[in-house]
């Protein structure tokens, strides 16, 4: 200040040195008196070093819910989980998979140890119970999964047997005694499994038709099968879905449109960074009336008769049957045009819902139509009266012509699915993927294209059926097609984590479309999983043998904090950071 009190420079000199300033630096500068803090708080700097230290494209908005870019700068720096308050040993073996119940009171891990561990979620987390699968001839659990009110859990797991066994089962335990109430054969392994509601879980199970054709069922079974009077279901059928070239319905999972509540996602800027060539994914609407998805369509022959492409198969099957042609497809080929021929006329067409789109439910799971790897989304709506064990047990009574149960929308994603996950509200899907090169063509079902070593993460809108993100990347894998695993990932409000080969997990903001953390670990990174009741604890599970919690930076402070003192909000996030 000079004699008059006035300061020496003005604030538009000071906004311009402080703009070729870090945001650490502006922070500091800020407490050398009251005209510098007031510009070090100016909204358009913020803006400015928000983009900048983000390297957010600039015609990104500003997250609707934000007050004030100053703020939002805090909350992407402070409240990401990313430093590791503790490390969990228990276990033995790889750890494949982490599920939080739905109060956040407790979690649940899975491991090639071959156990379920249930935990509480305290401020030092501590394990509560430990349930050992091998008395019932498993080789490890995969999976598990809370229901609705937390009083039970779903647990999947793979039997001993022969290398290239595909068979699993599922185990219900009760969360008061931890008893085991109930177990399901589950074919492949891989299905998983999930909850439909509070006392009813699907299970599925594999029929070879051919070589490479096979018929996937998917049953809805009582998690109480104890029950005294044999007039009462235990199990129900709910879907039977014709497999093509090798292809299985795999990690099924339910999403349920009443709990749609969260704004829509801003679609790609147009300014943002091309990503590597890719193949835009595909969204076949298989009820629609668009001539472009005729190819899709599996009506009963009575509705629609065989034209185009169809007409031509048919044709030329009955050319080889009665000797006019000699055929030139190989066995494999020729198989799956047969079994596609015979499904159009057993196909049941998708059922009408007299339902409105913010009351469905639609089973969501892999599958694939070219080759055994899995490269498309099946989706299919459940009605009511399929959400119960009630009624025939082979489902509703069926024609001749309804053998098999077609999909209402498919998704096409170009690559080896190896993660899905559902936002909090269920109204978007998450999708891991390794793509396949751009143009390739399968030509043998059981040879796929290669894939990727970047991993993609695509954004589905389960209310409009189309993409709505830009593939987020940074996390890699580096097994071949033979030996993919899946690496679950899991969705928060604002963020959305996954694991990766390359021994690290990641957090993105789901707003910004920008990665913000990597999480380290020993070996691959299978599982992660965010809190419910607090987005800022994350934790991460590995092939290390070790589960790693992971809290924010202002949350850890707070913990620390034996008594809290009171400190200028605009620097004691920043503090922390320093120390």
């Amino acid at each position: 200040m000079d004699d008059g009190g006035n300061p020496f420079l003005p604030d538009s000199i000071i906004y311009q040195i402080f703009l070729s300033l870090s945001h650490e630096d502006v922070l500091t500068a800020g407490l050398v008196c009251r005209q510098w803090q007031a510009v070090s708080r100016d909204e358009f700097l913020w803006k400015e070093l928000f983009y900048r230290y983000y390297q957010v494209a600039r015609d990104v908005p500003r997250h609707p819910a934000a007050v004030s870019w100053y703020e939002e700068f805090q909350r992407l720096y402070d409240t990401i989980p990313c430093v590791e308050v503790q490390t969990l040993r228990e276990h033995t073996d790889q750890v494949l998979h982490l599920s939080f119940s739905h109060t956040g009171y407790l979690f649940a891990s899975c491991s090639k140890d071959c156990t379920v561990k249930i935990w509480n979620n305290d401020l030092a987390i501590s394990l509560l119970h430990s349930s050992n699968m091998r008395p019932y001839n498993w080789s490890y659990t995969q999976f598990s999964q809370f229901n609705q009110d937390d009083t039970l859990l779903l647990v999947s797991g793979v039997f001993l047997g022969p290398h290239n066994s595909s068979s699993g089962e599922i185990a219900v335990i009760s969360l008061d005694n931890f008893a085991l109430l109930s177990r399901v054969r589950n074919k492949p392994y891989d299905v998983f499994g999930c909850w439909l509601n509070e006392t009813n879980l699907i299970s599925g199970n594999l029929h070879r038709i051919g070589d490479i054709t096979s018929c996937s069922v998917l049953w809805l079974n009582n998690a109480f099968q104890d029950v005294e009077s044999e007039n009462v279901n235990v199990v129900k059928r709910l879907f039977k879905i014709q497999n093509l070239n090798a292809s299985t319905i795999r990690t099924v999972m339910v999403a349920d449109c009443s709990r749609y509540d969260s704004p829509d996602l801003l679609l790609d800027a147009g300014s943002q960074p091309a990503a590597a060539d890719t193949s835009p994914c595909q969204v076949f609407d298989l009820g629609s009336d668009n001539e472009e998805d005729e190819g899709w369509v599996l009506l009963p022959p009575e509705t629609q008769p065989l034209r185009g492409p169809k007409e031509g198969l048919r044709r030329f099957l009955d050319d080889i049957m009665e000797g006019r042609a000699r055929p030139v497809l190989s066995e494999q080929e020729l198989e799956s045009k047969v079994a596609e021929f015979l499904a159009q006329r057993r196909t049941k067409a998708p059922e009408a819902s007299k339902e409105s789109n913010d009351k469905k439910k639609y089973l969501i799971f892999t599958t694939g139509c070219l080759t055994y790897s899995p490269h498309q989304i099946g989706i299919k709506q459940i009605l009511p009266h399929q959400m119960t064990t009630a009624g025939p047990v082979l489902g509703e009574e069926r024609r001749s012509d309804e053998f098999f149960d077609s999909l209402d929308h498919v998704i096409d994603i170009h690559g080896h699915i190896i993660g899905m996950g559902l936002s909090p509200d269920h109204r978007y899907l998450y999708v891991n993927s390794r793509s396949w090169p751009s143009g390739s063509v399968v030509s043998d079902p059981m040879q796929p294209p290669p894939i990727a070593e970047e991993i993609d993460l695509h954004v589905f809108d389960l209310k409009t059926m189309k993409e709505v993100k830009r593939a987020l990347r940074a996390h890699r894998a580096y097994t071949p097609n033979d030996e993919c695993f899946f690496i679950f990932l899991d969705v928060s409000r604002d963020f959305v984590a996954s694991g990766a080969e390359d021994r690290h997990g990641y957090v993105w903001d789901r707003h910004y479309n920008i990665c913000l953390a990597k999480l380290r670990h020993e070996d691959v990174v299978n599982s992660v999983a965010f809190s419910p009741l607090e987005q800022e604890l994350l934790l991460s599970a590995s092939d290390d043998n070790t589960i790693k919690v992971w809290r924010s930076p202002r949350t850890v402070r707070i913990h620390q904090a034996c008594r809290p003192r009171p400190r200028p909000l605009f620097f004691s996030w920043l503090g922390s950071q320093k120390s």
